[in-house]
């Protein structure tokens, strides 16, 4: 569970330091919300640090799934546009996937 909770927090602040990237050169806002979006990526990265993981390579596969979850979360909630069906079977995929590499018995 503390694995999940460090995999979500990571993927709220890397969507959040990506947004601002794209929020300043996508949508012409303030150049200072590059401060902000550097600082979410090193919160970023630092909290992927933290997952129950021997093998970087394991744990950032895992994130993929779970970043594609908050991924459509936040277009949904921050954009306000609903994910459609196909959304959400995509999303499925993936976090079966990530269910299957997280929760096997890996040797070593």
């Amino acid at each position: 569970m503390e694995s999940f909770i460090f995999y979500a927090c990571a993927a709220v602040a890397e969507i959040a330091g990506c947004y601002a990237f794209w929020a300043c050169f996508r949508m012409s806002k303030s150049p200072y919300w590059l401060i902000a979006g550097l600082i979410s990526l090193v919160i970023f990265a630092f909290l992927l640090t933290r997952v129950e993981s021997v093998e970087a390579g394991r744990a950032y596969s895992v994130y993929g799934g779970i970043y594609i979850l908050f991924a459509v979360l936040w277009m949904w909630g921050a954009e306000g546009v609903r994910p459609d069906r196909w959304d959400i079977f995509g999303l499925t995929l993936c976090l079966a996937g990530a269910a299957v590499i997280f929760l096997a018995p890996h040797r070593g």
